[in-house]
């Protein structure tokens, strides 16, 4: 081929590379990739905001980054099938769901001391939640179908709450609301965190299968992401569904910008659907901007508007076997990565 004719054709494909790592008119760009030490799988992130302290579930044990200055600062350990951590500000404390070992590891928010190991009421806490209405921690327990209940101050627990199917996320309002997506039945349901009871459940339909659930608590409305590729937007007050949208696949987390107006959902296949929220029934995809395979749990900061999405790479996927008929494939030792993406 010709010197000026191949070069033309590499600036092509570099240009079109390009665009595609980034979106011909994306509104977000990845400003980091922050390299963690350690091998094994990861799921919920959360962050302590006036530290800046993002707390990852990875492996067994929970890293703790300082985020302005890209560093580990500590590390929680033996957290057997790390889930979930929640943040107790007014209390100095935070709360890890360990699945494996069916208990809630409580650690000082401060030195990262382990303070007590609870043992919760059912089996593979999952998703965790500190409501500071109540002063209760929830642990949803995937493999029982029900919600232990923790107090927070003083570490006992207090309650068991029966639900009607698997939970996953869940959001609180602050003001005396709890929601939870019920995974398996395609419900949300609203629990009174004082009286410890499920007060309603509403469906989900058309969505099957929610995972993430956020919440825009000045317009009550929930963002419930679901497995068949679809948000689904409630009115958090009567279950009403306002909306659909269509969004990525494998989605996981969601998350919601509320100066922004703005809803994430990550999704595995590798892209996070930006939602923006017009007024509180109108909503539309703005983008679809492609972060990394795997990415598909999320944390938004709200001062800042960065979103943080833990990922590694992949070996290729294995062939299928009459013992393993849908194999998975695993992550590849050493790449275990925090993505930063931020608005431009």
């Amino acid at each position: 081929m010709h010197k000026s004719a191949l070069f033309l054709l590499l600036s092509i494909l570099a240009s079109t590379s390009s665009s595609f790592a980034q979106g011909p008119s994306s509104q977000y760009r990845i400003a980091n990739k922050i390299h963690l030490e350690g091998d094994g799988g990861w799921d919920y992130l959360t962050m302590d905001v006036p530290t800046s302290r993002l707390f990852i579930s990875h492996g067994n044990m929970v890293q703790v980054l300082d985020v302005p200055g890209k560093t580990v600062i500590g590390t929680i350990p033996d957290t057997k099938g790390v889930h979930g951590i929640a943040i107790a500000r007014d209390l100095n404390k935070g709360f890890i769901s360990n699945g494996r070992d069916t208990s809630v590891t409580v650690f000082d928010l401060t030195s990262l001391e382990v303070l007590a190991k609870v043992k919760v009421t059912g089996n593979n806490p999952d998703a965790i939640l500190y409501d500071p209405f109540s002063g209760h921690v929830f642990t949803y327990n995937g493999r029982s179908s029900n919600a232990t209940v923790v107090d927070a101050r003083t570490n006992e627990v207090v309650g068991t709450i029966e639900l009607p199917g698997k939970p996953e996320f869940s959001v609180t309002d602050g003001k005396g609301r709890v929601y939870v997506n019920i995974e398996d039945k395609s419900l949300v349901c609203l629990i009174d965190p004082v009286i410890l009871k499920v007060e309603k459940s509403w469906s989900v339909s058309p969505g099957e299968e929610p995972s993430g659930l956020a919440l825009d608590s000045r317009d009550h409305r929930l963002f419930s992401v679901c497995g068949n590729q679809l948000m689904v937007v409630l009115d958090a007050d009567n279950g009403e569904v306002i909306s659909t949208l269509e969004i990525g696949d494998r989605v996981d987390g969601v998350a919601y910008d509320p100066e922004l107006k703005r809803i994430y959902s990550s999704n595995g296949d590798g892209t996070l659907t930006v939602v923006q929220e017009e007024d509180k029934n109108t909503f539309r995809v703005i983008e679809n901007f492609p972060t990394q395979q795997g990415a598909r749990t999320i944390y938004l900061n709200p001062k800042t508007h960065r979103i943080y999405l833990p990922v590694a790479e992949y070996e290729p996927v294995p062939d299928a076997t009459p013992e393993n008929p849908r194999p998975r494939p695993s992550a590849k030792p050493g790449t275990f990565t925090i993505l930063e993406i931020e608005p431009m």
